[in-house]
């Protein structure tokens, strides 16, 4: 089982790449960087959220572990 440090960090840093990729892809599909920014934001935000709560979920679920 890992700590909710760990999943944090790891969420973090997972959200800073899509942020940077949601953005490039927004910048691309309306040539706004502001709007690109705008929908990479709220992207992140609601990304981050899910990751954390499903990373926590899946560090309860025993099924598929080796216990050695």
């Amino acid at each position: 089982m890992e700590t909710r440090r760990r999943s944090l960090v790891k969420a973090v840093l997972w959200n800073i790449l899509g942020l940077l990729t949601m953005s490039l892809v927004g910048y691309l599909a309306s040539g706004s960087a502001s709007f690109g920014g705008k929908i990479a934001l709220a992207n992140t935000a609601i990304g981050l959220f899910c990751y954390i709560v499903y990373e926590r979920v899946w560090a309860r679920v025993r099924w598929g572990r080796l216990h050695v």
